[in-house]
């Protein structure tokens, strides 16, 4: 009797904590909602009048349609060159043994779990003196240093759980490894892929540390233009503040339901046993 009513106590406290959770979060995101179409909002419970013309004005300071064209460009093309580059290392990973296998997913590892800003630094340093900080190009090979390892660890389950076998019976029938990995794996690694691609896209959206440091006045995406509009240097209008960053989760909520028009995040599965032989 003791331990049901322990375990319902603690049942309704976790639905408790996560109800104040989303209480808190809804609260937090109507009230910059409603502050971006205020006219003026000062110690009352609603705005004295209502007006779109934040919208407007953000859009003309911050020149908001070429820091979404930036966006849209760093964002497509980190996805695009993650899962190139990390699909063929997860494969070489998961099917090859080699003595420094341990160290390469060690290093692979790295950009995950240390914090951005501390390789972010010195990284920023090389691509500036290559000439490519302040670049779109910049802002891109800045985001691929944590977004390739996060696309081959993810992989590397997906691809232990294929049958050694599937690969070895296509070589019997003539193909060779390019034909064997673009026609037979590929089309069985697409949930694992476009699961990994649509995590890059959400990280790489708010990847605000290696994004502001190796980002010029021409290549800026939207996390970082926001940034500037809070704390650069002027005075601005705080709904025009709050106007942006609507725009900000607006922009990524569409990101997200164009992406899970293709892939389902609970395909994220974890490593499964290999049938016996």
């Amino acid at each position: 009797m003791q331990k049901s009513i322990m375990s319902r106590l603690w049942v309704f406290a976790v639905w408790a904590v996560i109800g104040l959770f989303l209480i808190n979060l809804l609260g937090l995101i109507a009230s910059v909602v409603t502050s971006s179409v205020a006219t003026r909002w000062l110690g009352t419970w609603l705005p004295v009048g209502f007006t779109t013309r934040w919208y407007f004005a953000a859009w003309d300071e911050f020149q908001l349609g070429d820091v979404l064209w930036v966006t849209f460009q760093a964002v497509g093309a980190v996805v695009l060159l993650s899962g190139l580059l990390g699909v063929p290392a997860a494969y070489a990973l998961a099917r090859r043994e080699f003595p420094a296998k341990r160290a390469v997913m060690l290093l692979l590892l790295l950009p995950l779990l240390v914090p951005p800003i501390t390789y972010g630094i010195p990284l920023a340093t090389v691509l500036y003196k290559a000439g490519l900080g302040g670049t779109l190009t910049g802002v891109i090979l800045a985001n691929l240093v944590p977004t390739v390892p996060f696309v081959v660890l993810v992989m590397i389950p997906f691809i232990e759980q294929i049958d050694p076998r599937t690969e070895a019976a296509a070589r019997v029938f003539g193909a060779n490894i390019f034909q064997m990995f673009v026609h037979v794996l590929v089309p069985m690694l697409m949930p694992g892929v476009l699961a990994a691609l649509l995590l890059v896209l959400v990280r790489t959206i708010g990847m605000f540390e290696l994004t502001f440091l190796v980002s010029g006045p021409g290549s800026q995406t939207l996390v970082v233009a926001l940034y500037y509009a809070v704390f650069a240097s002027g005075v601005r209008a705080v709904q025009s503040i709050d106007a942006m960053a609507v725009i900000y989760m607006v922009t990524t909520l569409v990101w997200l339901i164009v992406a899970l028009r293709f892939v389902n995040p609970t395909q994220i599965v974890g490593r499964g046993k290999r049938p016996a032989a």
